[in-house]
């Protein structure tokens, strides 16, 4: 490996930039090598952490950031890797009112609620806050003139700046780009199909174990600063997800 190549296992204790954000900024630069690109493990946590002079906690905060981008994966039994997935990516992602609005379809918001709430670990972890932190969690009940088929989580970005006392009746992203100059431009999302709880059973009148399809959304601005974690419930039986993909030749 030439001298260009080689990165340095360590940060500076003393810089007040945030343990967090160096050992981040480490790692991208470790999986950037040809040999991490071609499948090489990232040393275990415990070795690393104890490299770093850092908790492993401090040192997961970092991972789970480029798990989340997609840029890392974790195998059970195996380690961490870099993600080198075959690129199928669907270009032109809407927001919820946007997919309506071309299925000429009008939205209708059965419930809204608005909440400061200390996130799950995962969302904590996402938006990089430390532990208690409150964030504005948006519930909203959504659907059609005839009957409600989605119930949305978000959680904010405090970097926002969001009080809670906007008018969330109205789109989204063009609250964010309107009061706040906050623009959505990247989004990752996960979906599974999964037996409707008694909890979200009853946020869509549904049976209990009725299938639903679970969509996990996380948005990013343009400079790849995590804005929003999203997570949609939809009836099964209301929605259909199709992916249009371009093959670039």
């Amino acid at each position: 490996m030439s001298k260009q190549e080689e990165v340095k296992i360590e940060i500076d204790h003393k810089s007040p930039l945030p343990l967090h954000v160096q050992v981040e900024d480490l790692l991208r630069r470790m999986i950037a090598l040809p040999e991490y690109q071609q499948g090489k493990l990232l040393p275990n946590e415990v070795s690393l952490a104890r490299q770093l002079g850092i908790s492993r906690s401090t040192l997961r905060q970092a991972t789970n950031k480029l798990v989340y981008e997609g840029r890392l994966y974790r195998k059970k039994g195996v380690g961490t890797m870099v993600y080198r997935p075959v690129d199928s990516k669907a270009k032109n992602w809407l927001s919820f009112t946007q997919e309506m609005k071309s299925k000429g379809i009008k939205v209708v918001n059965y419930s809204i609620k608005l909440t400061w709430e200390e996130p799950p670990e995962e969302v904590a972890n996402f938006f990089a806050v430390p532990e208690g932190t409150r964030l504005l969690k948006m519930e909203r009940v959504r659907g059609n003139e005839d009957r409600p088929f989605v119930y949305f989580i978000s959680y904010f970005s405090p970097a926002i700046g969001l009080t809670g006392e906007e008018d969330f009746s109205q789109p989204l992203y063009e609250l964010l780009e309107n009061k706040f100059s906050v623009i959505a431009k990247l989004s990752i999302e996960e979906i599974t199909a999964m037996a409707a709880t008694e909890f979200i059973a009853k946020k869509l009148g549904i049976d209990t174990a009725f299938p639903i399809l679970k969509r996990k959304r996380y948005v990013y601005d343009p400079g790849r600063r995590p804005i929003e974690y999203n997570i949609g419930y939809y009836k099964s039986d209301s929605i259909i997800y199709t992916v249009e993909s371009e093959r670039e030749l």
